[in-house]
């Protein structure tokens, strides 16, 4: 992905930073979850999305125990290697060990200062240190399409 790919994807994501949690929504300012977030990033840099989501709990794929989202991710988004941080990446989350992931956040910064930036229940659009307790739940790495796939 270009640098200046990367970039928009930040400042479209650090755009929606304040826009406060509701669960299934995707509007920038009004309310947004994690996926929401992904969406409107995706509208704001790539155009139409892909797929619409279908309706989902707060507990979606946990008792089948189907990595929905992860899925997701891999039919829209091109994976990569764990270890190949870049600006802009599609970070998947693991909540719990033995738990589907279910959180995603997009990178604002690498390096020794990383960050990214999320939907988080209970609060808002932030960007948050991208810690050693958060890094050692993702799970999967992704960038966003040059073009739409």
């Amino acid at each position: 992905m270009t640098d200046l790919m990367e970039q928009r994807i930040v400042a479209a994501a650090r755009g929606w930073i304040g826009t406060p949690y509701r669960h299934q929504a995707s509007c920038r300012g009004a309310g947004t979850d994690c996926l929401g977030l992904l969406r409107g990033v995706w509208r704001e840099v790539l155009g139409t999305e892909p797929e619409i989501p279908p309706a989902y709990s707060m507990d979606w794929s946990e008792p089948a125990r189907d990595e929905i989202l992860w899925a997701a991710a891999e039919r829209h988004l091109l994976a990569k290697p764990l270890d190949h941080e870049a600006l802009g990446d599609v970070l998947l989350f693991r909540m719990r060990g033995g738990a589907v992931a279910k959180h995603l956040g997009l990178s604002g910064q690498i390096g020794t200062s990383a960050t990214f930036i999320h939907a988080y229940s209970g609060h808002s659009v932030v960007e948050s240190p991208l810690s050693m307790p958060w890094r050692r739940r993702i799970v999967a790495r992704f960038t966003f399409p040059e073009e739409r796939i």
